[in-house]
């Protein structure tokens, strides 16, 4: 088995440090802090503060967010007022609706009752047509024997008026 010596007593692989490494470090600084001042300098010079500008472009976009909430709220109110008069309309074109349905309901009924009665009527009336054509019959033999009589009696009458308006006319006649 190997044994591992302390760190102590390790080699190791790392160069040693030099003048190069903290020059490099030390311009680099040196950059940093000549930038952070030259930013610090352009502020002061333009008098602009990002905060500033922050803090007024949030109350700006504050505002418009406020104004556009406003404008759907007054929209959200025209929206319910027309949908509670779209909704009185709807509710009284129904109650007319209803009413006329009421109103063919009835008209309904009332053409049944009357076909009924017109039924009633037809059958009534072919009921009397009937018993009158039954009876017609009868009726018209007894009317030409009752007419058949008179007929007689009247050219029996004829020729007797006949003759004696002739008799009378032969009897008016002066005599010579």
């Amino acid at each position: 088995m190997r044994e591992i010596p302390p760190l102590d007593l390790r080699p190791s692989h790392l160069p040693a440090l030099g003048a190069q490494p903290i020059a490099i470090t030390a311009a680099a600084l040196l950059l940093i802090i000549a930038g952070i001042g030259t930013i610090f300098l352009w502020r002061i010079a333009t008098g602009t503060n990002p905060e500033q500008e922050r803090v007024a472009s949030g109350r700006q976009v504050q505002a418009r967010v406020a104004q556009t909430s406003e404008q759907i709220m007054e929209r959200t109110k025209g929206l319910e007022l027309t949908q509670q008069q779209s909704i009185d309309q709807l509710q009284s074109l129904q109650d007319q609706l209803a009413q006329i349905e009421r109103l063919v309901a009835e008209q309904r009924n009332e053409t049944r009752k009357l076909s009924e009665q017109v039924g009633e009527i037809g059958a009534r009336l072919d009921s009397l047509r009937q018993s009158f054509a039954q009876a017609q019959p009868t009726e018209t033999a007894e009317r030409s024997a009752v007419r058949s009589k008179p007929a007689a009696r009247t050219a029996r009458g004829k020729a007797k008026r006949s003759r004696a308006t002739h008799s009378q006319r032969n009897s008016t006649k002066p005599r010579r």
